[in-house]
């Protein structure tokens, strides 16, 4: 483990956020010019330089704050957020045809304000995507949608080529580090999808270095694979400010490998484990598009 200055662990050799040039610059003129959002700068994204370079971006619908106020996440606060603006989806369809995507993610505040929590805007940008690029492929990331499976099924029915929902951490801290969402809920929510007869893989990911054991993780793993969750993202937690969850420690890269060789084990199809993995990096490649 890396040495700590004042308190915090010491950023190791391995962790490296690499620095874009012209396309990047292209993705932001795009960006404003629509007026979208995008999680990459949202949530500080340790892989936006990377990203924006190869002309992609992960959209981040339904407003830029959060009704939740979670320990580890860099969004913005706001009980009371703007209404929604219900162009957004042809707007997005319109950012990812200028930018030539061949597979989109598209992920969200959570809505806690909103009676679907968000899902018909979801379902609506799904099926936009299809109609403006058909050959690309449409992940979304959704969050719990408090547990409401009329507004999950919504989602699924647009036929997004994979659902994610994230677990985030272990058990044991979860109702320490998020606010509202649950562990179960979060197992409940990605077991239903893989049992809605929708066919739409199921995808889920969790970050280490909050405080979890060897043991936790594995467990977490098991939890998730059991939950039907074929492919599986683990990256290193990055402390956005002071104000938020401490962070515990650097996770070595060779550890990061063996998590992967285990979720292998477990049955998972698609396994990103490496430090700076996030949920929809390489979206994509996981599931061979």
């Amino acid at each position: 483990m890396a040495e700590p200055v004042n308190n915090k662990p010491r950023l190791p050799d391995w962790i490296r956020v690499r620095v874009g040039g012209g396309s990047r610059e292209f993705v932001r003129e795009t960006l404003s010019d629509l007026r979208l959002n995008t999680v990459c700068s949202g949530a500080l994204c340790p892989n936006l330089g990377e990203c924006f370079c190869s002309g992609t971006a992960t959209f981040l619908i339904l407003g830029r704050s959060c009704t939740r106020n979670c320990k580890f996440c860099a969004i913005a606060y706001d009980p009371h957020p703007a209404p929604p603006e219900m162009d957004e989806p042809q707007r997005l369809a319109e950012a990812a045809v200028r930018l030539k995507l061949k597979y989109v993610v598209i992920t969200s505040v959570t809505r806690d304000d909103l009676a679907d929590g968000g899902a018909a805007l979801f379902a609506e940008t799904i099926r936009e995507l299809h109609r403006r690029l058909p050959e690309a492929g449409v992940e979304v990331l959704t969050p719990d949608f408090n547990g409401d499976d009329a507004a999950l099924r919504l989602v699924l029915a647009a036929k997004p080529t994979v659902f994610n929902h994230n677990v985030e951490t272990v058990e044991r801290l979860s109702s320490s580090i998020r606010t509202r969402a649950t562990y179960r809920k979060s197992l409940d929510v990605l077991k239903r999808a893989a049992d809605s007869g929708f066919g739409v893989p199921v995808k889920s990911g969790i970050m280490l270095g909050l405080g979890e054991t060897d043991d936790e993780i594995r467990q977490t793993l098991r939890d998730m694979r059991s939950s039907g969750v074929s492919i599986v993202t683990i990256g290193q937690y990055l402390q956005p400010s002071a104000e938020h969850w401490p962070l515990a420690r650097y996770v070595h890269p060779d550890e990061f490998a063996a998590y992967g060789e285990f979720a292998r084990s477990l049955g998972f199809t698609g396994v990103a484990s490496a430090p700076l993995v996030r949920s929809s990096y390489r979206a994509g490649e996981l599931i061979g598009r």
